[in-house]
C-alpha cells in the first residue's frame, strides 16, 4: 500500500473510530508500528488528528473540511481525468476563472499551456500558472485562508464583480438537486455566489462522493451550474436529478488500480 493511499486510510478509521492505537491501526493497514508512529506524525502536523502515547484521536467534527495536505493526494487520477474533460469544453482566447480547491488544481495545471486570459482564486493555482508563456494572468485581491490559501472576502468579491467571464470553473464540497451546491467555509460560499454571479457558463467539478454530500454553507442551487463533470460510479439518483433540473452531467472513466501479484517461491 502507498503511504498516501494508508494516511487516507489511517485519517478515515481514525475519525469514524474517535481514537484508535497504534496496534490496531498497524493490523487495519497491515504497515509495522514504526511505519504507523510515522503516518501518525504526518498527520498530526497536517491537522488532521492528535497524537497521544499509543495511539491517535481525532481532531476533526462531522461535515468538516479535510486538510488540503491529505486531499491534494486523494484520487489524483479521478481529478486529472476531471480537468481534462474541463479542459476539452474550453475554447483558446476564453477568460477563465479557477476556484479553490484540489480538483481546480488539477483544471489550472491542465489549462497552463494554453492560450487563455486566467483568473485564480488560490494560491496554489496562481503558483502553478506563474510565468504560463501563452497565458494572460489576472490576480484577485482577498485574504487567503491558511492552509486551503483559498482567497476570500470582500476584495476577492470585487475583483469578481468588476469583470465577466466566460467559464467559471467551481470546485464543491457537496452538491445534490435539492441542496444545490454547498461549501464548508462561509466566506469561501460567498466567494463562489460572486463567481456564478460573473460568468456566462459555469462548470462545476465533483469527485462521486461529493454528489451525495452536503456542507453547512450554501452557495447556489443547483440550476444554477451549466455542467457538472464528474466520474463514473456518482449516485444514478443524484445525476438524474441534475439533469431534470436542466444541469449537463458529464462523466469521465477512471481505470482502476492494476492488482499486484506477488510470485511464491
Amino acid at each position: 500500500m502507498v503511504s498516501s493511499e494508508r494516511h487516507r486510510q489511517i485519517a478515515e478509521a481514525v475519525s469514524e473510530a474517535g481514537r484508535l492505537s497504534v496496534a490496531e491501526l498497524a493490523a487495519l493497514t497491515g504497515a509495522s508500528e514504526m511505519t504507523v508512529r510515522r503516518d501518525l506524525g504526518i498527520l498530526a502536523e497536517q491537522g488532521v488528528l492528535e497524537r497521544y502515547r499509543g495511539g491517535a484521536r481525532t481532531l476533526m467534527l462531522r461535515g468538516e473540511e479535510p486538510p488540503f495536505a491529505l486531499r491534494a493526494a486523494e484520487g489524483l487520477d479521478v481529478k486529472r481525468r476531471i480537468a481534462a474533460e474541463v479542459t476539452a469544453m474550453i475554447s483558446d482566447g476564453e477568460t477563465v476563472l479557477i476556484d479553490s480547491g484540489t480538483t481546480c488544481l488539477e483544471v489550472a495545471r491542465a489549462l497552463e499551456p494554453r492560450r487563455l486570459t486566467v483568473m485564480p482564486l488560490s494560491l496554489h493555482a496562481l503558483g502553478v500558472l506563474t510565468g504560463a508563456p501563452r497565458l494572460r494572468l489576472l490576480v484577485p485581491g482577498g485574504e487567503p485562508r491558511p492552509g486551503e490559501l483559498a482567497l476570500t472576502g470582500p476584495l476577492t468579491e470585487a475583483s469578481l464583480a468588476a469583470l465577466r467571464f466566460d467559464t467559471a470553473v467551481l470546485g464543491c464540497c457537496g452538491l445534490t438537486a435539492a441542496d444545490g451546491l454547498t461549501a464548508y467555509d462561509l466566506a469561501e460560499a460567498a466567494t463562489k455566489r460572486a463567481a456564478i454571479a460573473s460568468a456566462r457558463r459555469v462548470i462545476a467539478v465533483a469527485e462521486a462522493a461529493k454528489l451525495s454530500r452536503t456542507a453547512l454553507a450554501f452557495v447556489a442551487p443547483a440550476a444554477a451550474l451549466h455542467t457538472v463533470v464528474t466520474e463514473e460510479g456518482a449516485p444514478r439518483e443524484e445525476t438524474e436529478a441534475l439533469t431534470a433540473a436542466g444541469v449537463a452531467v458529464r462523466t469521465v472513466r477512471v481505470t482502476p488500480p492494476a492488482r499486484v501479484t506477488r510470485s511464491v517461491r
